[in-house]
C-alpha cells in the first residue's frame, strides 16, 4: 500500500507562548506539542483532513488525545506522544460521525523506538550468520567466506619467467644451440639444466630450466649467426646471443617469478567474513581450490500489498505505479541477500496471512499496511500468526510506521511504509542490520558483541554538511545527500519527501539528522548507498565490500538538475512518514 500525503488542521495553544516552527518533515501536531511542552497546556482538540482512508489520529502531544481524520492508509499521520491507545481494524468514527462497531477494539501502542536502538534491535534479533555451504567457485560470488583461505599450494608452483626472451646461464655471451627448436613453452615439463654459457628460448610463464641466471628479454637481446664464446673460441653452426647496446648484464633473479613469490603452501590468504568477488575466485582457483565454504545469502520474500498499485502504464482512475516492486529486489540483492519473489497481495488479510505462513524465506518483506487502518492488514496478520514484535514504529523520519516482528525460529518480517522513500528508510534501518549479519557481512567485533548481547555499532561515516538541514523536534532524519562534488562533504538534495524518490535516485547516502537538526559544517553519520559513484576519503571507515555487490554497476558524472540541492529547506509534501 502507498502512502498518499499527510494530513494538516488546527488546535488551540495559550496566546502567550507562540513558537514559530520552521517548515520541515513534521505535521501540525509536533508543531504544536513543541508549544504545549514549553507552555504546558493544550487541549488536545486537533482536526485533521487529508487523502487516506485510516482514521483516529492523535492529538496533543502533552494534554490530551484529539479526534480526527488520519491521512494515509500506510501511515497514522499523527504528532503521537510515545505510547498511547491506538485503533485497529474498523474506522474510529463512520463518516457521519456514528460510533464505531461493536467490535471495534483499542490496543496500546509502545513508545517508537528510537533510530540508532531499531537498528542495534534489528542486528541483534538473529544469532549470527547462517551455516556455512560449499559451493563451486562460480557460484560463490558474492558471498561471504565462513572460514579463511588457506593455499594449497606455493603461487607460483615453480620458477617461472616473466617475459618472453632467453632464459641465460652466467654471463653473455651466450651461444644458442641450433637444436633448441621453438624453445621452452608455458605448461611444458621441467625443462633440462641450462649449462653455462648458454641461451634458450622461452615463453612468459614457463618453467625456468635449472642452472638459470635470468631471462633477458627479446627486445634487450641481440642475435648473431657467428660470435667467439667468452674463451675467444668460435663455435661454428650455432647463433650467439648478446645484450643490447644500452643494456646493462643480466642479473641473477632477473625476470623470473620465484616459486612462492606470492604465497607458500598453508599462507592465509584470505579471512573468514571476506566478500568472495570475482577476484577472490581468481585467486582461489589460482591457489589449487575449486569450492569455498561460505555463508549463504539469506532468503528474502517480498510481499507488495495495495489494490491501488499498478504494474505497468501510467497512472490512471485514481491508481498509481508501483514504484517498490522494481526497486525493493535489487535493493535487497546488494545488501546480500537472495531474492526468492516478489509478489504483488491485494488488501486481503487472508492472502497476507497464507504468503507469510507459506513463505520459506528466512525474512518476510512487505510494503504498506503497518499503520492501523482498515485495510491495514500487517498488524492483525502478525497476532493472529502470534509472531514477536521486536520494533513496533521508530522514532525516524521518514518511516516511523516500519516494523519488525520474529515469525518463528530463524525467521523474520520487516514491515516497511507504503511510501517509497519512507520503505527506504526502513530498509536501512530494520532490513539491512539484519541481513548484515546473516550473509555473515557484520565486522568480527560487531559479532563478538552481539553474542553478548551489547549495543551493536554498525559500520557508518562521519562527514561535514555542506548546508544545514532543518531537524524534526523528536525524531532523526533521514536525508539522501550526494558527494560527487567533494567526497568529504554530504551535500543535502532536494525531492526528500516521503512518496518521492527523485533525491535519492541521485544521492550517494543518507545522512542521519538527529532530533533538532544540523549546522553547515556539522559532521553527521552517512549510510552509503550501494552503488554510491564516489569513494570515501582516505581513512573513512564506510561501508565494507557487500555493499559493492558485483553486478550492481557504478557510474560517475555531476548530480545533475534532478538532484540538485536545496540547502537547509527539505520538500516535504504530505508530511514525513
Amino acid at each position: 500500500m502507498t502512502d498518499t500525503g499527510a494530513g494538516h488542521g488546527t488546535a488551540g495553544h495559550h496566546p502567550d507562548h507562540e513558537v514559530h516552527v520552521d517548515r520541515v518533515d513534521l505535521e501540525f501536531d509536533d508543531a504544536l506539542a513543541i508549544a504545549n511542552d514549553r507552555s504546558g497546556t493544550g487541549n488536545g482538540t486537533g482536526t485533521g483532513n487529508g487523502t487516506g482512508t485510516s482514521t483516529g489520529a492523535s492529538g496533543s502531544r502533552s494534554a490530551g488525545r484529539g479526534r480526527g481524520v488520519g491521512s494515509s492508509r500506510s501511515a497514522d499521520g499523527d504528532g503521537r506522544p510515545p505510547g498511547g491507545e491506538v485503533d485497529t481494524g474498523s474506522r474510529a468514527n463512520s463518516p457521519s460521525g456514528d460510533p464505531a462497531p461493536s467490535d471495534h477494539r483499542r490496543h496500546h501502542r509502545p513508545a517508537p523506538t528510537p533510530w540508532p536502538e531499531a537498528r542495534d534491535v534489528a542486528a541483534r534479533a538473529v544469532g549470527g550468520p547462517l551455516p556455512s555451504v560449499v559451493r563451486a567457485l562460480g557460484a560463490a560470488v558474492g558471498e561471504m567466506l565462513a572460514e579463511p583461505v588457506l593455499a594449497l599450494t606455493d603461487l607460483p608452483s615453480f620458477d617461472a619467467s616473466a617475459m618472453d626472451g632467453w632464459a641465460v646461464a652466467g654471463p653473455g655471451p651466450w651461444r644458442i644451440a641450433a637444436d633448441t627448436g621453438g624453445g621452452i613453452l608455458a605448461g611444458h615439463d621441467e625443462p633440462a639444466p641450462l649449462p653455462d654459457g648458454r641461451a634458450v628460448r622461452i615463453a612468459t610463464g614457463a618453467r625456468v630450466p635449472p642452472g638459470t641466471t635470468g631471462v633477458l628479454r627479446s627486445e634487450h637481446g641481440e642475435v648473431s649467426e657467428r660470435g667467439h664464446g667468452r674463451d675467444g673460441a668460435e663455435a661454428a653452426g650455432a647463433a650467439w646471443l648478446r645484450v643490447g647496446p644500452g643494456r646493462g648484464p643480466v642479473a641473477p633473479g632477473q625476470d623470473i617469478r620465484p616459486r612462492g613469490q606470492e604465497c607458500r603452501s598453508g599462507d592465509r590468504l584470505l579471512p573468514a567474513g571476506a566478500l568472495v568477488t570475482p577476484a577472490v575466485l581468481g585467486l582461489a582457483a589460482a591457489a589449487g581450490f575449486d569450492e569455498l565454504s561460505t555463508v549463504p545469502r539469506p532468503r528474502v520474500e517480498i510481499l507488495v500489498l495495495g489494490d491501488e498499485l499498478l504494474r505497468a502504464g501510467l497512472p490512471r482512475d485514481g491508481r498509481i505505479r508501483d514504484a517498490l516492486g522494481p526497486m525493493l529486489g535489487p535493493w535487497l540483492y546488494a545488501l546480500g541477500a537472495e531474492v526468492l519473489a516478489t509478489r504483488h497481495l491485494r488488501d486481503d488479510a487472508d492472502a497476507l496471512h497464507a504468503a507469510v505462513t507459506a513463505s520459506a524465506a528466512e525474512l518476510v518483506v512487505t510494503t504498506g499496511g503497518t499503520a492501523h487502518g482498515p485495510v491495514d492488514h500487517v498488524h492483525p496478520v502478525l497476532r493472529r500468526i502470534g509472531a514477536t514484535l521486536l520494533v513496533d514504529g521508530v522514532a525516524v523520519r521518514p518511516g516511523h510506521p516500519m516494523l519488525l516482528a520474529r515469525l518463528g525460529p530463524g525467521r523474520h518480517l520487516v514491515g516497511l511504509p507504503g511510501n517509497p522513500l519512507a520503505a527506504v528508510s526502513g530498509l536501512l534501518t530494520l532490513a539491512e542490520p539484519l541481513l548484515r549479519v546473516l550473509s555473515g557481512r557484520a565486522p568480527a567485533a560487531t559479532a563478538r558483541r552481539q553474542r553478548h548481547r551489547t549495543p551493536t555499532a554498525l559500520p557508518s561515516t562521519a562527514l561535514p554538511l555542506t548546508e544545514a538541514v532543518q531537524g524534526h523536534p523528536y525524531d532523526t532524519r533521514l536525508v539522501p545527500v550526494s558527494l560527487a562534488e567533494d567526497p568529504g562533504r554530504a551535500a543535502p538534495l532536494r525531492f526528500t519527501g516521503p512518496a518521492m524518490l527523485r533525491g535519492v535516485a541521485t544521492a550517494d547516502g543518507l545522512a542521519v539528522v538527529l532530533p533538532g537538526g544540523a549546522g553547515r559544517g556539522d559532521r553527521v553519520e552517512v549510510l552509503r548507498l550501494p552503488w554510491s559513484r564516489t569513494t570515501l576519503p582516505v581513512g573513512a571507515p564506510g561501508f565494507p565490500g557487500p555493499l559493492g555487490t558485483p553486478g550492481l554497476p557504478g557510474s560517475t558524472g555531476s548530480t545533475g538538475s534532478t538532484g540538485s540541492r536545496l540547502p537547509g529547506s527539505p520538500e516535504m509534501p504530505g508530511g514525513a512518514l
